[in-house]
């Protein structure tokens, strides 16, 4: 950790001094505060501790802090880290082998290296190379990588004039968090230019995300040697071999203090003040903060999920007045009004809901039911899936519109795709045994033909098809699960007399419903713990050319399963429960054994409403939990293993390393569970109005465990450059298209609305009260005496017809429970309904997709002005340059000419 010369002298002074002499100099040397840490502890090790103690000392004499982000001179800054351990296995020369020719070659490229021997950390056994960029290695590959750097502060006004800003004043963030550096006009760096740039610093002109950008680029294309006639490069192949076991640019600073001198400004610990405490909840987002620490890609990401959380509070809003609408008109319902009627509903016999076991029950029993499905169920049910499907269309537009906003304010215009993302992948590399030109570089690269590749691509196709199938498969076994315990619950709960009080809330229908949801949520996440493992496999063994090839397809995988994973049990209650049930006499039988389900009286949009709650609301508690917990209790696990002493005595680069991986993959899992929960937002909202408020509290916490997470228990990811949200915007639009068909589909088949308007208009014969006489309306007939020996209940009945939910003639028609005409009145209402509906809200989408731009005018005029500007710029710099050259060559010129004038009369002179 510190000079040779210091160690020799620590080590002859401790031989000279008694152990308690060595204590008194440590607690002189070291803040009171550590110092006395020190001698309270006990250590666990005298031999360890003494040299631990040592190592702190020399930090002391090199007068060098141990949150130092710089090298032993204190000048030069650490932008990267790699780390290692000896190998004692048969590898370990040609690791030790490849990291030395690595390591050299670094050094070739321009890079300095400055290596921490395994004595020097706490563990005693993990090597740390600590890389510099230099000045002209940063210039150099800031050109390769058309980083744009500043020319000229802009005189464009910032857009932050928005209405009613005065109101919001308790949003928003300190103006220095908010905007952290001026906005200039900028261009793309290049070496030969570097005059026409504000270069004021040096060490501080590229912010260190550029700077571990530009390292990460050189290590990922550094050879390291030859095997099996392959060149072999970058740090990817190096860490899959184990060679090194970690690499990561380091952070700022500890992020529960700000830095000290001489470090720079500690971002992380801003980020952490304003950004990632969860009392801030309420606060924006310090976006350019996040994309100056963090880089462009994780930077989006946050603005997305900003923008999403700020347009679900519209929705939230509406949801909650459809709900409260629901909540008031509640008692005014003339449908559960008739069933709590013990005139009514108390009079109507029902069938059974099961074979032999089920009795007969009475409609009044499901009172509380009928009233509960009111709240979901009522006239504000159609109003609000329009307008879910018009929000989804302006949720989209507008974020194009923030998106494109933000690639002019963060220089993404003329983006291009990162070459770490268009980069062959080192597995690809591996496989392959061909090489061919490559059109566009002209260079002979590997190559896999895609005979090689086909049976890989069946063994993906079929194992994709496989797991969906076995999704499918539990949810029928929880279906099978449903039917075989309800009559279990029913003839349980009617036979305890203690549940006599509970009976008229908690009924059979609702018990199993619950327990049915719940052992579905569970099955949910088991499956998805194995698929996600399995799904990563499956795409390695596809091997992708490039890391771009890779995620894509492991998106593809994850969305097609988690989409059926998640949504199967919504679709099978909202669009085929009860749907296929039969009649009494003849009811349809699943595997001939089990007797289909049937939907409450009052419809399955209660228990869709149950099923969504559960599952939404269980996966989001759960993904947040797991988000917090899990890396909290690994950090903690780990360092409980390595370290002996406080955390505040260890080096940047060893706390760091301490921390848990971010990951290439970190970004795609957050992506992929916004975009399931928007699934449920739109998907099913007509049958669940609080759903984005649901989805709004989550994200709320979400944003702010994400930024916790990220700033106090995550390595620094390598920065990265990003325009969008990628793939995920295209899987967001068809989600919002089958949005409107879902919605469309459970306003007319699982609510209870169209077959109301049918009565109402068609039926009522009541023209004070015309829905009265509906639920009696909306009940077939049914003979007891047809009912087959094997299904009727087992005890006697003194009356002769029961009731069942559907349009079927009576038994004394001449067709006896065929579907009556009234069925095909509300079946041809329900076609109307869904063709009216998905034509009005398309025709809003397509028109409102129309009128607003993609680009805002003001963001287009910005563009403009800015090109102008910077040609203008450019064009001024060259005409400077050009005109000193002449006025160089021309003063060259002149003196050349006196010289040869006087050489002409020193010799007529000399003649």
């Amino acid at each position: 950790m510190g000079d040779p010369d210091v160690l020799e002298m620590v080590q002859e002074e401790g031989r000279r001094a008694s152990r308690e002499e060595r204590f008194f100099e440590v607690s002189e040397d070291l803040s009171s505060r550590e110092s006395s840490f020190l001698i309270s502890e006990e250590p666990r090790s005298a031999k360890r501790y003494n040299l631990f103690l040592r190592r702190r000392l020399m930090f002391k004499k090199d007068e060098q802090s141990k949150d130092s982000i710089f090298f032993r001179d204190g000048i030069r800054q650490i932008d990267f880290v790699l780390s290692y351990v000896d190998d004692i296995k048969k590898e370990a020369e040609l690791k030790a082998e490849r990291r030395k020719e690595f390591e050299q070659n670094l050094r070739k490229t321009g890079l300095e290296l400055e290596i921490e021997d395994k004595m020097n950390s706490e563990d005693g056994k993990t090597y740390f190379v600590k890389i510099h960029a230099p000045w002209e290695v940063l210039v150099t590959y800031a050109e390769v990588l058309g980083i744009k750097m500043p020319i000229k502060e802009s005189d464009i006004p910032r857009a932050d004039k928005i209405p009613f800003s005065c109101m919001l004043g308790p949003l928003k963030l300190p103006r220095n968090v908010k905007h952290p550096h001026a906005e200039y006009f900028t261009a793309q760096f290049t070496r030969h230019r570097q005059e026409l740039f504000l270069i004021e610093d040096e060490s501080s002109f590229f912010p260190s995300s550029s700077r571990n950008r530009i390292v990460y680029y050189i290590l990922s294309r550094c050879p390291f040697g030859i095997e099996d006639g392959k060149k072999r490069f970058g740090i990817e192949r190096l860490l899959n071999s184990h060679t090194y076991s970690s690499a990561f640019p380091l952070h700022d600073g500890q992020y529960w203090k700000p830095s000290e001198p001489p470090n720079p400004v500690n971002k992380r610990y801003t980020l952490c003040q304003n950004w990632a405490r969860f009392s801030y909840f309420y606060k924006e987002q310090p976006f350019n903060l996040i994309r100056d620490y963090y880089g462009e890609k994780i930077g989006i990401y946050f603005v997305f999920l900003g923008f999403y959380t700020e347009m679900l509070f519209f929705a939230a809003i509406v949801g909650l007045a459809c709900f409260i609408y629901g909540l008031l008109s509640m008692h005014d319902n003339s449908s559960s009004t008739e069933i709590c009627d013990p005139e009514i509903g108390g009079q109507i016999i029902m069938c059974p809901l099961c074979d032999v076991m089920c009795d007969y029950w009475r409609l009044n029993s499901t009172c509380l039911a009928s009233k509960f499905s009111h709240l979901f169920d009522n006239e504000s049910t159609v109003f609000f899936a329009i307008f879910m499907g018009i929000w989804v269309t302006l949720f989209l537009e507008f974020w194009k519109q923030r998106q494109a906003r933000l690639e002019y304010e963060w220089d993404l215009v003329d983006f291009e795709e990162e070459q770490q993302q268009l980069q062959l992948r080192p597995e690809f590399e591996a496989m392959c045994t061909h090489r061919k030109i490559n059109a566009v570089t002209k260079e002979m690269e590997p190559y896999l033909p895609l005979c090689s590749r086909i049976p890989w691509y069946f063994l993906s196709g079929a194992t994709v098809t496989l797991w969906m199938s076995l999704v499918i498969a539990c949810m029928v076994a929880v279906i099978v699960y449903r039917l075989s315990v309800f009559a279990t619950f029913a003839s349980f709960m009617e036979s305890e007399a203690s549940l006599k009080h509970v009976r008229s809330f908690l009924t059979p229908q609702i018990t199993t419903s619950l327990t049915g949801s719940c052992l579905n949520f569970i099955v949910i996440l088991i499956l998805n713990f194995f698929y996600e493992r399995i799904s990563a496999w499956i795409t390695k063994m596809e091997i992708p050319r490039t890391h771009q090839e890779y995620e894509s397809s492991l998106t593809l995988k994850m969305f097609l399963f988690q989409f059926v994973n998640f949504y199967s049990s919504c679709f099978y209650v909202a669009f085929f429960k009860g749907k296929f049930v039969g009649y009494p006499g003849k009811y349809t039988y699943l595997f001939n054994v089990w007797r289909s389900e049937e939907c409450d009286p009052g419809g399955c949009l209660v228990e869709l409403t149950t099923q969504l709650t559960i599952i939404m609301t269980g996966k989001q508690v759960f993904g947040n939990i797991k988000e917090a917990i899990y890396p909290l209790v690994l950090n903690w696990w780990r360092r409980r293993k390595a370290r002996t002493n406080s955390e505040k005595l260890y080096s940047r680069w060893e706390q760091d390393h301490d921390l848990e991986t971010f990951g290439s993959l970190g970004l795609f899992y957050e992506y992929l569970e916004t975009v399931i929960q928007f699934g449920f937002v739109t998907l099913f909202v007509a049958s669940f109005p609080l759903a984005p408020l649901l989805a709004l509290l989550n994200n709320i916490i979400e944003i702010r465990v994400d930024a916790w997470k990220l700033t106090t228990q995550y390595r620094r990811p390598v920065a990265a450059k990003a325009h969008s949200i990628g793939v995920w915007q295209d899987i967001l639009y068809g989600m919002a298209v089958l949005s409107v068909a879902t919605n469309a589909f459970i306003v007319a088949f699982t609510s209870d609305m169209i077959p109301r308007l049918v009565y109402y208009y068609a039926y009522s014969k009541n023209a004070i009260q015309p829905m009265k006489g509906y639920v009696n309306n909306s009940l077939s007939i049914f003979l007891i005496a047809d009912f087959p020996n094997h299904t009727v209940p087992s005890e006697k009945r003194d009356f002769t017809t029961c009731r069942y939910r559907d349009y079927r003639n009576p038994p004394d028609h001449e067709e006896k429970y065929f579907h009556s005409m009234q069925y095909w009145h509300v079946l041809a209402a329900k076609m109307t309904f869904i063709i009216i509906m998905e034509h009005v809200v398309f025709l809003m989408k397509f028109l409102l997709a129309w009128m607003i731009p993609d680009v805002p005018k003001d963001v287009v005029e910005r563009i403009k002005r800015e090109k102008l500007m910077t040609v203008k710029i450019l064009h001024d710099f060259e005409l400077n340059k050009l005109k000193e050259n002449l006025r160089m060559n021309s003063s060259d010129f002149a003196k050349h000419l006196m010289i040869q004038e006087n050489k002409v009369h020193l010799a007529k002179s000399a003649t």
